[in-house]
């Protein structure tokens, strides 16, 4: 077992001086050094032009730009590098895993991936200037896999596959483009139909009005339904869907099958967490373990999460947080099932071309 932690970034502010803060954190850290060595063994292809991206995003949200704006100063980097590595646009992913259960106030999720991708970043950030209020751990530093706003909308993706990307965002850009400027599902279901998808990916929305909504997006469509859990293939785009999907299908019936006995949004998080539930993925080396399990009440405004399995949730009073009332802890602790580094936290958090 890997004794590993989260970083706590808590910051009220404009989104430059949020991103000039996020840079100075990032100088010399090994999530930035091992990034580096990254590029040596698998040489970057970035060829997208600055004005591309700066219209991408301020079309969606204008402050995440100038975020990358105040990392750039702050790392003294080029532009160029800055879009590649936290744009989040025309860039490649690689897979994962993921699943998701709503219900009655609750949005409970697992986030299945590799722990060399991993940044141990649990992001709260009040803007200043525009866009709402977000609470949810970080995902290439600009990007959240998963959150909250402060309007009560929670946003959580999950993997189908890389087949035929488009021109377009990567799915923790549109996660962050979704909680940044959406105050509830429809919104966020229309700015899904709108953006442009590099990869294919199910999106699911959830808010206070207790209603799930679930887009299956890639580059050659856009499709919604409404249902309570989602793990790794699409139901109605079933043509996009990848030909095993066991192991997706085996996670999905292990929540439907045990939700009856579900009575709280705790049941709920412990059938996600407990790694003897069928849930909870040990497939690290397979970029599908599950690093994270997040829990969203919005109706409440508090945000559950653990890292690693078995673990008794750390929960956070957003709406608190939001009246100024800052956390008093630095980090969040956990521990995982591998031997795999992690990008923040050591060295060797990079992969061959091949892999």
């Amino acid at each position: 077992m890997k004794q590993i932690h989260s970083n706590i970034l808590q910051f009220r502010g404009s989104h430059y001086e949020f991103g000039f803060y996020q840079g100075k954190l990032l100088k010399d850290s090994w999530t930035v050094q091992n990034r580096e060595k990254q590029w040596r063994v698998r040489k970057p292809r970035f060829t997208v032009e600055e004005r591309e991206v700066k219209e991408a995003i301020t079309r969606f949200a204008p402050g995440v730009w100038d975020e990358l704006l105040g990392i750039r100063d702050a790392l003294e980097w080029p532009m160029e590098r800055v879009m590649m590595e936290f744009g989040g646009y025309r860039i490649d992913y690689k897979q994962s895993g993921c699943s998701i259960m709503t219900g009655d106030g609750y949005f409970i999720r697992n986030y299945d991936y590799m722990p060399k991708t991993y940044e141990g970043r649990y992001s709260l950030f009040q803007p200043t200037d525009q866009g709402y209020s977000i609470i949810g751990p970080t995902q290439r530093i600009t990007g959240r896999m998963d959150g909250m706003n402060e309007k009560g909308l929670v946003m959580g993706y999950n993997f189908m596959h890389r087949k035929r990307p488009g021109n377009g965002f990567i799915c923790c850009m549109i996660g962050r483009l979704i909680l940044e400027s959406c105050s509830n599902v429809q919104e966020a279901v229309d700015m899904l139909r709108e953006i442009p998808h590099r990869h294919s990916f199910s999106y699911t929305v959830y808010d206070r009005s207790n209603r799930t909504y679930i887009v299956e997006a890639s580059p050659r469509g856009v499709e919604v339904r409404e249902s309570n859990v989602c793990t790794n293939h699409f139901e109605i785009m079933t043509k996009e869907n990848r030909n095993h999907l066991v192991d997706s299908m085996k996670r999905m019936d292990a929540i439907n099958t045990k939700r009856p006995h579900i009575k709280s949004s705790y049941d709920a998080f412990r059938l996600m967490n407990d790694t003897d539930q069928g849930v909870f993925s040990k497939l690290y080396s397979n970029w599908a373990g599950t690093i994270h399990t997040s829990g969203y009440l919005p109706q409440e405004m508090k945000a559950l999460f653990a890292l690693g399995g078995d673990q008794d949730p750390v929960s956070f009073d957003f709406a608190k947080w939001l009246e100024k009332e800052d956390l008093s802890q630095a980090k969040i602790y956990g521990e995982v099932d591998t031997d795999l580094p992690f990008a923040h936290m050591e060295d060797g958090a990079y992969w061959s071309g091949k892999k």
